[in-house]
């Protein structure tokens, strides 16, 4: 009866309302162009007495103009828009509204929100299928809530599905939103998906996708173990291997591996190789953070008992402090490599600076010297067994204050402090000389030492270094610096002087220098 009614009002519309040419012009032309007829309102308001159901009576009692246009507005789109679905007599009957392949027409047909709100009630099934439509689930089409049939398949519609408004249409039967992008919603458990089962959501983005969820399930349980035991493993290797690529925080600084060393070298190269004497290889390297560092490798191997001393003698090193001493920066004590890495002074070691006009004063000379007992001093008390390389090719100038700076120390040879207090004998010798021991020599020490105690004591002029301005006072001082060297290269170790003597005797001559000069 109500579907009846509507029809005649629909025909009635066609042949009354519209002109002929309606057909064949546009629903833009029509709708900018075409106005009610006079007795538009009226025949609506027949229409509602015979059935109230029509969507538009519910408004009719208090309709405004605005309300009668839109009312007529509709009628144009329905009119046309049964003839774009192809429907076989749109003059008794409009049953269906079905866009394929069309994107601009079926989007202007959606745009219509006043037709949807006055979808005619005939219409039961929409298809607009196909048609690559970009928006959320068009809500308005919902409006004809008697369809039995919404395909909306093969578009790009987006965000989520409005289940409690579809759930809302008694009649649908049949509904395909497959190959779409909505939002996947949690509807597999609900009376909504057992309605219309999974083949109406097929590659919608609404209930997750099966080869997705393997996807997933193979990251979860495949690719995610194998990327922690990979991500374990490389954590494990800078651990044990490259600990200079971890934070400063989750690394002990002072540790060095022999990777780390081999990289600092670039493998050990010529390029980086300062220089080789028996035992120790000195390099120049540059560590992971940029810091110049001199690099002493021990080349004699050592048991498990000397890598102990080592790694023990390396921890005490490590803790000193003293303004004549280079600063050490950390050891490697491993099977293969044992090396003793401390900072790099760009300033001349005193071989070259006894060659230079500096070195022309016995107390300059002296004022070194001071510096070098100072810092030997220190060392000796905080631990007696790390041995000072002591020479003038291995002790420093910085280029700050010309303070003298030992930078070689030979750990692990378990050694006592007699050693150092000879090697500053060998060291204040050359000092006073500008004479150093033939390392190329065999027993070098023993020929440079026999050299200068055949013009001892009588021909010391013609060992002191000519470079240096020595009047007659001033030499009593120097051979006085001979004798000391002397001593403290006597052996056996008890005929030489203690540290202390040392240290006094040169305060002595340096304060007598000073009173001089």
């Amino acid at each position: 009866m109500a579907s009846s009614l509507f029809i005649t009002f629909f025909l009635a519309s066609l042949s009354h309302f519209l002109p002929h040419s309606v057909l064949s012009a546009t629903v833009v032309e029509d709708l900018a162009n075409l106005t009610p007829p006079p007795d538009f309102t009226n025949t609506i308001t027949q229409n509602c007495i015979h059935n109230p159901l029509l969507r538009y009576c519910n408004n009719t009692s208090s309709s405004s103009p605005m309300d009668i246009v839109e009312i007529f507005r509709s009628t144009i789109v329905a009119s046309h828009l049964c003839n774009e679905s192809k429907n076989p007599n749109c003059v008794e009957s409009f049953p269906k509204i079905r866009i394929h392949s069309r994107p601009k027409t079926a989007a202007l047909y959606l745009s219509f929100d006043f037709f949807w709100k006055y979808c005619p009630l005939t219409v039961v099934e929409i298809d607009l299928v196909n048609n690559s439509l970009k928006s959320e689930f068009p809500t308005n089409v919902l409006s004809c809530a008697q369809i039995r049939t919404l395909d909306l398949s093969y578009n790009q519609f987006s965000g989520f599905v409005p289940v409690q408004n579809l759930s809302g249409l008694a009649n649908l039967t049949r509904l395909n939103l497959s190959y779409n992008r909505f939002s996947e919603d949690k509807i597999s458990d609900s009376e909504f998906f057992r309605r219309f089962n999974a083949s109406s959501f097929i590659h919608s983005g609404v209930l997750p996708d099966a080869k997705r969820y393997k996807v997933k399930v193979l990251v979860l349980l495949i690719v995610f173990p194998i990327t922690v035991i990979l991500l374990c493993f490389c954590l494990g290797w800078m651990c044990l291997k490259r600990p200079d690529y971890l934070p400063r925080t989750c690394r002990r600084s002072h540790k060095f591996t022999s990777a780390m060393i081999d990289a600092a070298t670039d493998e050990f190269s010529d390029q980086k190789l300062v220089s080789k004497s028996s035992g120790v290889d000195i390099y120049r390297g540059t560590l992971r953070d940029g810091t110049e560092a001199k690099i002493e490798v021990y080349t004699e191997k050592g048991s498990k008992e000397k890598r102990r001393e080592f790694a023990e003698e390396c921890e005490a090193v490590f803790k000193l402090r003293h303004k004549n001493l280079v600063r050490v920066l950390g050891w490697c004590n491993s099977r293969s490599l044992r090396a003793l890495v401390t900072e790099w002074t760009d300033g001349e070691n005193l071989e070259t600076w006894l060659n230079s006009p500096l070195a022309s004063s016995w107390r300059r000379r002296l004022r070194v010297v001071m510096g070098v007992v100072d810092g030997m001093f220190y060392v000796t008390e905080q631990w007696p067994e790390v041995t000072l390389g002591l020479s003038t090719s291995s002790v420093l100038l910085s280029d700050k204050d010309q303070e003298p700076l030992i930078s070689q120390f030979k750990i692990g040879d378990g050694n006592n402090s007699s050693t150092n207090i000879f090697n500053f004998g060998l060291f204040l010798l050359e000092m006073i000389t500008n004479l150093r021991p033939d390392e190329a020599q065999e027993d070098s020490d023993r020929r440079y030492l026999e050299y200068i105690r055949v013009h001892y004591p009588d021909n010391l002029e013609r060992v002191i270094d000519e470079k240096m301005k020595v009047d007659e006072r001033t030499l009593e001082k120097v051979k006085q610096g001979i004798t000391l060297g002397l001593m403290c290269t006597d052996k056996p170790p008890l005929k030489q002087p203690s540290l202390t003597q040392i240290y006094d005797l040169v305060v002595s001559l340096y304060e007598s220098s000073s009173r001089h000069h």
